[in-house]
């Protein structure tokens, strides 16, 4: 009998302890935006997918937060956060200076690389420097996705070049596949997993050498949060650090690439 009453009181307390740590989980919005594969992306069944999905999921739980993820439009993924729309950003938000007056950052989740990507008949050549030759690209139209440190680059760079930008990633590969751009400028994971997999990528070559992210003045992706928010932000941070050490941040670099993209 005393058993049975030990055993019972010992079930109250661990149902109470559970219930405890349900009501103490923190409940946050996430935001990312659902065009940007292999990062992220709308599934066939409407669900988001991707590296950044499955890393924001992960983070969540190493911070023992209840998340909710949502999409959200890249122009508008600074403002929806400053109007408090969602806590966090993971949408492989480059950390440059101009986003860092407006907001916070986590320290960098991964370093993206970057390149040209053109149509073989646009005669485009790598110059001396192993970068695309500016020259090269006069009078050329070259797509970037809007807001983003590569529509910055172009315009600064290559002044000679018509620059156009698109709302997404996606928007841009489809012109690009209808033979509206001679070039693509992107993250090269983001166009080898579009362009360079469509049924157009025998057209279409890299041109010279692969960008890293100080070549554009930022620190790498890192994971948006408002500004004051410091405990959020030591919680992600010390999260991005447990997930690299536990090996939760390769099971999920894993699935989506061959190398480790953290490149710190």
């Amino acid at each position: 009998m005393i058993a049975m009453r030990s055993l019972v009181i010992a079930l109250a307390l661990s149902t109470m302890a559970t219930l405890a740590q349900a009501a103490d989980k923190q409940k946050l919005i996430v935001a990312t935006e659902g065009a940007y594969p292999p990062y992220n992306f709308v599934a066939a069944d409407g669900s988001l997918q991707g590296f950044d999905v499955d890393f924001a999921k992960a983070l969540c739980q190493k911070i023992n937060a209840e998340c909710t993820i949502i999409k959200q439009d890249w122009d508008g993924m600074i403002p929806g956060l400053l109007a408090k729309k969602y806590d966090l950003i993971v949408a492989s938000m480059g950390i440059l200076p101009e986003r860092e007056e407006k907001i916070d950052f986590s320290i960098p989740y991964y370093q993206s690389p970057t390149a040209l990507i053109a149509a073989k008949s646009a005669g485009l050549k790598a110059g001396a420097d192993g970068f695309v030759d500016p020259e090269s690209l006069t009078g050329k139209t070259v797509g970037v996705q809007r807001a983003t440190a590569y529509e910055t680059f172009a315009h600064e760079k290559w002044p000679k070049v018509e620059v156009k930008v698109y709302d997404s990633s996606e928007s841009a590969d489809l012109d690009m596949t209808a033979g509206r751009l001679d070039a693509r400028f992107d993250d090269y994971i983001v166009l080898k997993n579009g362009l360079l997999k469509s049924e157009q990528a025998a057209d279409y070559e890299r041109v010279g050498g692969v960008w890293a992210e100080k070549d554009f003045g930022s620190k790498g992706e890192g994971i948006g949060v408002r500004k004051g928010e410091s405990e959020l932000k030591e919680a992600v941070n010390k999260a991005i650090l447990d997930m690299r050490a536990d090996g939760t941040y390769k099971a999920i670099n894993d699935k989506y690439f061959d190398f480790d993209i953290y490149g710190q």
